[in-house]
């Protein structure tokens, strides 16, 4: 039995057509699909399944695909959870709002079905991040414990997602060392091909935001992309 064949995925989606091709193909791929039709739905599935990951419309009705992903990232239970937004919605402030609230990902309609699972497949894969035992890293008062998966600041543990976990672990590994934007999206969102390297810039703001006055280590090369460097004390 294969790992992905252990992996629940919800697919919320009020388009019954769309929601069954998606089923269809995740199926295909050695997934089990948990489906949803309207956004209340989709928070109790989420809730008493705890699925993998979740393929989040955000046109949803009874609660829009937004407020679904601000309410379980505000719960324990379901806060680490990966989200993949599914929306015809082509404007930039959904997807940009949907990253802020903690989604990981997006995918626009009409989509490939097999893009989508590779988008799947890959968000799995860096949710299921883990490091050695005892691998620390430390930075000024930021330290980082992979095999706890915890962030402290100054000794206060922090509420990071998989991927904003992934991307600070990674660039303190690679402390010094300028990384590009498309490298980033490769190393951090698996991703081989450029896409919108806005996804990044939302990320960083967001790691920025909860590091608070300990993210003056993470430097913006202007054009380019980031890097992490010792603070000057």
């Amino acid at each position: 039995m294969t790992k992905a064949a252990n992996k629940k995925i919800l697919v919320a989606d009020d388009e019954v057509d769309v929601l069954n091709l998606v089923a269809l193909h995740l199926k295909a791929a050695g997934f089990s699909v948990l489906k949803a039709e309207d956004g209340p739905s989709a928070v109790e599935l989420a809730r008493t399944a705890l699925p993998a990951l979740i393929v989040l419309d955000l046109m949803l009705p009874g609660m829009p695909g937004l407020e679904v992903c601000k309410v379980l990232k505000n719960e324990p239970a379901t806060k680490l959870i990966p989200i993949i937004m599914l929306t015809a919605k082509a404007e930039e402030v959904d997807r940009i709002v949907g990253l802020e609230l903690g989604a990981d990902d997006y995918i626009t309609k009409p989509f490939s079905p097999r893009e989508l699972v590779l988008r799947v497949k890959s968000v799995i894969r860096r949710t299921d991040f883990s490091g050695p035992v005892n691998d620390t890293l430390k930075i000024g008062d930021i330290q980082v414990d992979r095999a706890r998966y915890e962030v402290l600041v100054k000794g206060k543990p922090l509420d990071f997602t998989a991927t904003e976990f992934k991307l600070l672990a990674l660039l303190m590994e690679r402390r010094g060392r300028v990384q590009s934007r498309d490298t980033l999206l490769n190393d951090v969102w698996g991703y081989e091909n450029a896409i919108d390297t806005r996804t990044v810039d939302t990320h960083i703001r967001r790691l920025r935001e909860k590091l608070g006055d300990s993210a003056d280590c993470i430097e913006t090369i202007r054009g380019f992309g980031y890097r992490i460097a010792e603070p000057v004390r």
